[in-house]
């Protein structure tokens, strides 16, 4: 489990963070959501020590992530950032990438850094595009090479900042299904998303923002329904049900 105690942060000389705790479980999805701005990506990127701690505490199944060299929390946390660069590389020697914590300079690959290369790309279904240039991939295929990056990492815990970004719906759904996959195979997932019906019927678990605090925590359905959703983005979801379940809709 990880979990963040009164976790302070600054970017630049200003305070982005202000006191914020959470705790958030193995094997389950847990979604930040909050109006843009309200330190959701400095609250990921702040667990892989991008962004200056101030004050507080992060640990990792008891241990600070503060006492771990860079390479000890690579091999723990993966994280995908919401936009990259594309790199003039291949599929496959950018799933190599996510090797690198398991390596010493001058970076030899073994059998099982290959291995976890080939379980990766076919866990996300590019086994047969992995000598293609990333440059030459779809939006939604470039997503699923990151992925499959992060996967040959083999870590604990995968953070997505907005993993369905310029993605048509169909591979949203294939995202957020994959992600389904590996919380139900025993992995940390934390996302940041703003679609309210796909946090309904996604997310185990909801930490709620606003301007760098915590306004509440709980069940997707149980946040969704509350006064603070209100506070925060302005709006109200409306709910209704179907034979399939709770649905929402957002209306000004």
């Amino acid at each position: 489990m990880i979990s963040i105690s009164d976790l302070r942060a600054s970017y630049e000389g200003a305070e982005i963070l202000h006191g914020i705790s959470a705790a958030f479980p193995e094997g389950k999805i847990s979604v930040l959501m909050g109006p843009n701005g309200c330190g959701k990506s400095t609250t990921l990127r702040s667990l892989m020590r991008m962004v200056p701690q101030t004050s507080g505490s992060m640990t990792l199944n008891g241990q600070e992530l503060g006492s771990m060299t860079p390479q000890e929390l690579a091999r723990q946390i993966a994280y995908l950032p919401q936009s990259r660069n594309v790199p003039d590389i291949s599929v496959e020697r950018l799933v190599l990438h996510g090797r690198f914590p398991y390596l010493s300079y001058p970076r030899r690959y073994r059998k099982e850094d290959w291995e976890k290369v080939w379980q990766a790309l076919e866990w996300v279904g590019l086994s047969g595009m992995r000598e293609r240039k990333m440059e030459n991939l779809s939006g939604g295929q470039r997503q699923k090479a990151y992925l499959a990056m992060a996967l040959a990492q083999d870590t604990k815990v995968i953070l997505m900042d907005e993993p369905t970004t310029f993605l048509d719906i169909k591979n949203q759904f294939d995202m957020l299904d994959r992600a389904r996959s590996l919380a139900n195979g025993g992995k940390t997932v934390i996302m940041i998303l703003h679609d309210f019906e796909s946090i309904l019927h996604y997310a185990d678990y909801v930490v709620l923002m606003a301007e760098g605090r915590i306004l509440t925590v709980g069940g997707a359905e149980t946040v969704l329904r509350s006064v603070e959703i209100k506070e925060a983005f302005g709006v109200q979801p409306c709910f209704y049900e179907t034979d399939d379940g709770v649905h929402c809709y957002v209306k000004p």
